[in-house]
């Protein structure tokens, strides 16, 4: 049987912010918090899986405002859990850090779309950027006051046209978060009026892994991206060339699922366990230029049936297997038909549901 290592888990789908690239643009699914019956009924589920390590709070709203989350990461610090959350960090206070300290969180990674206070406004409407950088100081500062438990910093950037220019000044906030790591993601429209502003519509390396005649391997070595490299490099990106950098292939990490690949699971806000936070709502996005339906897929709830039942279901583990494999259609490259334009199926005969059409497969959307 698979090992389980890492539960991403939804605390709730609501959220105190209005942000240009939120799925609830799209959506009219029902908000509400996860009951602490059910929370419990998870962690003491974990407890018979010996390989699992982490719970990350995250999904499509903020976790913060749960009622009841540092109570959360209490009681997964205490069963000897790993503890992370991805956040905007406008929920908190002086207090609020002092109780997620001394509750044993591991990790918070903070969304900042913009290295300036403009950029950082058009994109997170309602936010501040300083009283986000003023909130996550908050815990060096108590920090200092007394003994508490390690905290990893990291930021999370959501990639557009509109600011990707501000690339370089992250390098500045993060010091002043003390950050540890930056993620880069690309965004995923949900609306129309975000398609123009991906910058992934020409791939980076091409679909499958030799050389051929016509379309040969480009075998790279390391090289200093500098004014003398960038624009031949740049070019060679945007031809789609097959490449092979420090020998290894870009595209290796094509059809790579890295929740499915990396034994994790994921359980919404009502205890519906999901293979993976994509696949926990239903809604529609623009994929490419193709509009595409994306339909929720629960294995069942764990308060009525346990996790570990789940997990073992033969159905479930059956799909885990088949995206192990990826023997999807691959729609990302071939552009796609009418098959999809939802993950109901597709050409090779897959029922739903299908990932030909997965963005996080392909390295191109990634969670923190």
């Amino acid at each position: 049987m698979d090992d389980l290592r890492k539960v991403y888990v939804e605390p709730t789908n609501r959220c105190n912010l209005n942000c240009r690239t939120c799925i609830r643009h799209v959506w009219d699914e029902s908000e509400g918090f996860m009951e602490w019956d059910t929370y419990v009924a998870l962690i003491d589920g974990l407890g018979e899986f010996p390989t699992a390590e982490t719970v990350a709070f995250a999904g499509f709203g903020e976790p913060l405002m749960h009622p009841r989350f540092v109570e959360m990461v209490q009681l997964a610090h205490d069963r000897g859990l790993r503890t992370e959350v991805t956040t905007n960090a406008l929920l908190i206070d002086r207090e609020k850090a002092a109780q997620l300290l001394d509750a044993g969180l591991d990790q918070l990674v903070v969304s900042i779309d913009g290295a300036s206070a403009e950029a950082f406004t058009d994109v997170r409407t309602g936010a501040s950027l300083s009283k986000v950088v003023e909130n996550i100081q908050l815990f060096w500062q108590v920090g200092q006051l007394g003994t508490t438990l390690p905290l990893t910093i990291g930021i999370e950037f959501v990639a557009m046209k509109r600011n990707i220019h501000e690339l370089p000044g992250l390098q500045w906030v993060a010091q002043m978060l003390r950050a540890s790591f930056i993620l880069v993601t690309n965004v995923l429209p949900y609306s129309p009026e975000l398609e123009d502003e991906v910058l992934y519509n020409l791939k980076a390396t091409a679909f499958g892994d030799q050389g051929s005649p016509g379309t040969p391997k480009w075998i790279l070595p390391r090289m200093d991206f500098s004014l003398h490299t960038q624009e031949p490099l740049g070019k060679l990106l945007r031809s789609r060339a097959n490449l092979s950098y420090l020998d290894i292939d870009l595209n290796t990490r094509n059809n790579h699922c890295p929740f499915v690949g990396e034994d994790c699971l994921a359980v919404d806000w009502q205890g519906n366990i999901c293979p993976c936070p994509p696949l926990m709502h239903t809604y529609s996005c623009v994929v490419l230029g193709r509009e595409k339906e994306f339909r929720h897929y629960h294995v069942g709830n764990l308060k009525e049936l346990g996790v570990r039942f789940l997990w073992e279901q033969q159905d479930y583990a059956a799909f885990r297997q088949r995206v192990r494999c990826f023997d999807f259609a691959p729609c990302v490259d071939c552009g796609g038909c009418y098959m999809a334009e939802t993950n109901e199926e597709d050409c090779f005969g897959n029922t739903f549901p299908v990932c030909g059409d997965c963005l996080w497969a392909r390295g191109i959307i990634r969670c923190a």
